[in-house]
C-alpha cells in the first residue's frame, strides 16, 4: 500500500502471532466487512533484547522495511522511542511516563508540527486489575489476553485509540480520529504498545 492510500486510512486492525522466541504483528487495514483487509505492515521484535528494536516490513517475507522504532537507551524504564521512515529519516518519538504508569500505563508521542499527545489507559480500575492479576502465581501461563483500552488526547480531543480485545491472542483496533495524524507513527505506538507494556 502506498503512503497516501495508508494515511487515508481510520482503522487498523492488529493481530499478535504466537511465536516462541520473538513477536510478531499484523498491522490491517479494515475490510468493508469489518474484518482484516488488506496487510499494511507486519512486524518483529526479538524478545529478551538489551536495547528495543522493531523494524515494520511490507509483508512477512521481511523484504522491504517500511519502519522502525528503537529505545534510545538500553534497559531504561522511561526510554523514548525513536520513529523512522524505511530511509531511517525521523518521523516522531514515543516514550513511557514510567511515574505515572505505577497506577495507569501512560505514553506521550510526538509529532513534528502536532505536538505532543498523550495517551493513558481508559479504565483505571481495569488498569489496577491488570496489576493485580500479573502477580497470581501460574496466571501468566495461561493463553489469556486481559483487554484494556487506550485513548490518546490532544488537549481535550481524542486523536486515537487503541483496544485490546479480550481473547486468546492480542487482537487490537485502532480508531483514528485526526487525519493529521501520520499513520506510520500510529502504527509504531499501536505495536509498542502490546511490544514494550510490560518494560
Amino acid at each position: 500500500m502506498d503512503e497516501e492510500r495508508l494515511q487515508a486510512q481510520n482503522k487498523l486492525l492488529i493481530r499478535q502471532r504466537l511465536r516462541l522466541m520473538v513477536n510478531q504483528y499484523e498491522v490491517h487495514a479494515e475490510a468493508p466487512g469489518g474484518g482484516e483487509g488488506e496487510l499494511l505492515a507486519f512486524a518483529q521484535q526479538k524478545r529478551l533484547a538489551f536495547k528495543e528494536q522493531v523494524t515494520l516490513y511490507s509483508d512477512d517475507s521481511k523484504t522491504r522495511p517500511i519502519l522502525g522504532f528503537k529505545a534510545r537507551k538500553r534497559i531504561d524504564l522511561a526510554s523514548a522511542y525513536d520513529v523512522t521512515d524505511a530511509n531511517g529519516q525521523p518521523i516522531g518519538v514515543f516514550r513511557k511516563d514510567f511515574k505515572k504508569s505505577l497506577l495507569a500505563s501512560t505514553w506521550h508521542l510526538e509529532q513534528p508540527g502536532l505536538g505532543v499527545t498523550t495517551g493513558s489507559e481508559r479504565n483505571k480500575a481495569v488498569a489496577v486489575l491488570r496489576r493485580v492479576w500479573q502477580w497470581i502465581p501460574y496466571v501468566d501461563v495461561l493463553p489469556f489476553a486481559w483487554p484494556y483500552h487506550f485513548d490518546f488526547y490532544a488537549g481535550d480531543q481524542v486523536v486515537f485509540s487503541v483496544d485490546k480485545k479480550l481473547g486468546f491472542r492480542d487482537r487490537y483496533v485502532v480508531d483514528i480520529k485526526d487525519p493529521r495524524l501520520d499513520r506510520r507513527l500510529v502504527i509504531a505506538q499501536a505495536v509498542g504498545l502490546d511490544a514494550l507494556q510490560s518494560r
